[in-house]
Order: structure tokens, then sequence, then C-alpha cells
């Protein structure tokens, strides 16, 4: 069965920006449609028809051999006047030459030799008449004319008339508003989830080992307060969990010890024997396991890393502890260091517990044979280099599990990898392995 293809997490910020950005113009092209609308009510209904009566009426303006001004019947003229039946029009030079047409209602008739000095005006509202009137200037091929006409009231929109009159209003209007919503809205949507962006951070840097820590509530949002308080509280009921589990495991281990000495008192008053020696090693194995249980445990909750250590002088210990060990193995042990003493801040005794499960668990792993090599650079690294068959390249990860064996027959438990990374992770350090079938060196890097 095909597995769907996840889908991206949609960026909250993203969305709010582009959503509050939409809603921004389109209140303002609702304000600018608006106003239009509302200047069609207060303009002359004619205003729909103006430019195309002034086209009209200046492309056949012309003036005949006499000097007189006439208009020619052009076909837009043919058509304005085929297209509006009740069209009424005076065309006025500015030297006071007339033309007319169609019939012009008795009270403006009387305005007909003064059209010549208006150049825009809107009449309406006479008792003697409900005919609208405009009149309005046109530049033609002899000159400025002035046009008074109507007629026309019911022809046109005067929303969409006003909307292309005003575009170098409002698309000035748009040219400035958009690239500041553009740059304004993000900005202020970041400023206003900048805090949940630190929340996150600080879920980021949150660790199994580091108790106590909670997400901050102060200065986040009402609306994403209670994922954040629910989300502390998932943190106290997981700890709560974690200390109940190793209380347990540290009692058990705790527990464990009794029972091992007492095994191990009984086996030693028993004859010589190779059986004997045989319940010596598992009792001792047992034993081992217990403590590096305890070890495990015990790292695992918060250690003090403020003191300062010697490195060189943890790693010779460990080396000088450990090999009479080594050596009855069937082991050459060795230690090197570049420098004689390497300070840094961590927790010794953990310091010394992991170096000492290198050496282990080359021991452990290597058959009885070659050199164990303990070496500490300037650098701060400390390595164990051992002459075994060995690990294969995709186990080198899980030998850090815990309780992870390459095979069923490994000694041990399985926790002393486990143990070193972890308290090389509590210091800020890394665990690294080189390995192939000459050998195995691990380096704890502080």
């Amino acid at each position: 069965m095909m597995r769907l293809a996840e889908k991206p997490t949609p960026s909250l910020r993203w969305r709010l920006s582009w959503q509050l950005s939409l809603v921004i113009v389109a209140v303002v092209a609702a304000v600018i449609f608006g106003l239009c609308v509302w200047a069609a009510t207060v303009m002359s209904p004619n205003i729909a028809m103006e430019e195309t009566v002034g086209s009209a009426i200046a492309g056949a303006a012309v003036r005949n051999s006499q000097g007189l001004l006439e208009l020619q019947e052009t076909p837009e003229l043919r058509a304005l006047k085929d297209q509006n039946i009740s069209l009424w029009y005076v065309v006025a030079a500015t030297d006071g030459a007339l033309v007319s047409y169609g019939t012009i209602p008795p009270p403006y008739a009387g305005l007909a030799h003064l059209v010549y000095l208006f150049d825009d005006a809107d009449i309406r509202g006479s008792s003697a008449t409900n005919e609208i009137a405009t009149i309005d200037s046109a530049e033609t091929a002899v000159g400025e004319v002035r046009i008074l006409f109507g007629g026309v009231a019911d022809k046109g929109s005067p929303v969409f008339a006003l909307l292309t009159r005003a575009y170098p209003i409002y698309v000035s209007l748009l040219a400035v508003a958009l690239p500041a919503i553009s740059l304004a809205v993000p900005r202020i949507v970041s400023r206003a989830l900048a805090r949940v962006s630190d929340v996150a951070e600080s879920a980021a840097q949150i660790e199994p080992r580091r108790h106590g820590v909670r997400l901050p509530v102060v200065g986040i949002p009402t609306e994403v307060a209670p994922l954040v308080t629910a989300f502390n509280g998932t943190l106290d009921r997981l700890e709560s969990q974690a200390r109940k589990r190793q209380r347990f495991l540290i009692d058990a281990a705790h527990e464990l010890r009794t029972p091992i000495a007492i095994m191990q008192t009984r086996i030693d008053g028993m004859l010589e024997g190779q059986e004997r020696k045989r319940l010596l090693d598992d009792v001792a194995r047992l034993a081992d396991t217990a403590e590096q249980l305890l070890d495990f445990e015990r790292n695992d909750q918060a250690i003090d890393l403020d003191g300062t250590v010697d490195l060189v002088a943890i790693a010779h210990t460990a080396v000088a502890d450990i090999a009479p060990l080594a050596i009855a193995a069937g082991y050459q042990i060795s230690f090197h260091s570049d420098v004689e003493k390497l300070e840094r801040q961590g927790n010794a005794p953990a310091l010394a517990r992991a170096v000492s499960n290198l050496i282990r668990n080359a021991i452990d792993h290597c058959g009885g044979r070659g050199e164990i090599a303990v070496s500490v650079s300037a650098n701060g690294a400390v390595a164990v280099a051992d002459q075994g068959p060995g690990i294969p390249a995709e186990q080198q990860e899980l030998v850090f599990e815990p309780f992870y064996r390459m095979t069923p027959k490994s000694q041990g438990a399985g926790l002393g990898l486990s143990l070193v990374k972890q308290i090389v992770s509590n210091h800020g350090g890394r665990v690294l392995m080189q390995s192939d079938g000459e050998g195995t060196t691990v380096t704890i890097a502080l």
C-alpha cells in the first residue's frame, strides 16, 4: 500500500500576512468603489455620457468656407444620434458661434447663446422641466467648444464612468498602498508571533535529562497560551513517570546487590574446580551489570558539571586501575598523552566511568589478544584503541543504544557504551567511532 505524501506544514506567519493584506486591499477597493457610488448619487446622471458625446462632437466639428461652425455627419456622431433618440445638444465655439441638434427643452433654450461662457456645469432641479442638462468642454480641430446636451440621463453607468475618470487617483493610491502593505503587514505579524517563536526555540532545547524546564507563558497570545500550558502539564506528567521509573530501577539494582553478595560468598566456599570458576564468572558479570545499571540511572539524573577536571589524570588513573584486569585477560595496555595536564569543566567521577567503560568494552570484545592503547590529545580528546575484529558499519550507531549487544553471546548487558554516550552528551561533547577489520578506536571529544 503506497503511503500518501505528507503535506507541508503551512506557515501561520505567511497565511496571516497574505490574508490580512488581502483584507486591507479589499477594504481599499471597497472604499474606492463606495466613493464612486456616492459620487454618482450627487453628480449629474449625464456623466456616463459626457465622454461619448464629447468625443463624437469633437470629431465632427469643422469650419465651413464662411468660417462658421458646423458638425459633419461622421459615423460616430450618426451612431450617437441613432442610439439616443432623445438626444439634444448645443455646441458653441468660444467666439459665440452655435450649432444645435434635437428638441431643446424651453427652459434651456434661453441658455443657448450663453453656453460659450461655461466650462462645466450641471443643470437640474428646475420646476419648469425634469430634463437634466450638462455643459462640458471638448478640444476639436477648430479649437475648444462648449457643449450643452441632455436627453441621455438614463444611458450608461455613472459609477463605471466615475471609476474610469478617477483611475489616476486610485491607481496612485494602490501603487503607494500595496508596497506599504506588503512590507508592513508581515512585519506586524512577525512581531505579534515573535513570542511564539521564542517558545518554539525553548521547546527545541528541552532534553530528557534537563528536568524542571518549562515553556514560558508570559507574553504569549491568549489564543496560544492554553497550548503552552497543556504542553507544560504534559512535561510534568512525563517527568513524574520518569522519576518513578528511575527510582524503581535504582532500588531494584540496590536490592540485587545483597543476593549477589550472598551467592558470591557461598560459591567462594565451594571446592576448587571448573564449575566453581564458571559460577564466579557468572556472578561477577551479574554484579557488574547491576553496577552499570546503577551508573546508568544515576547519570540519567542531574549531575554537577561545574567542577574542573584533568582529563590526563582521569585517563591515567583509569588505565592504572584496569591494567591488571587487562593483562590477566591477555592484553597489552598502554597510555600516552600529548600534554601533562588538560583541564575541562565537568564531573570527574562520571568522566572516569566513561573512560573505564571504554577500556572494559575493549577487554570484553577483543578476544584476549592485541594491545589496548589509551591516549589524550591536546584538543581535549580521549581515545581508546584496540586490535579486535572491529564493528560492522551498520552496527556502529546501534552499539550506543541501551541493552544492544552485537551478538546474543556477547558478554555484558549492553549498557557500557550507552553510558559513555550519555555522560559525554551531558558534558556537551561527542563520541566518535572508527572501526575496521584491524581494530576499533572510540574517541571522547570534549
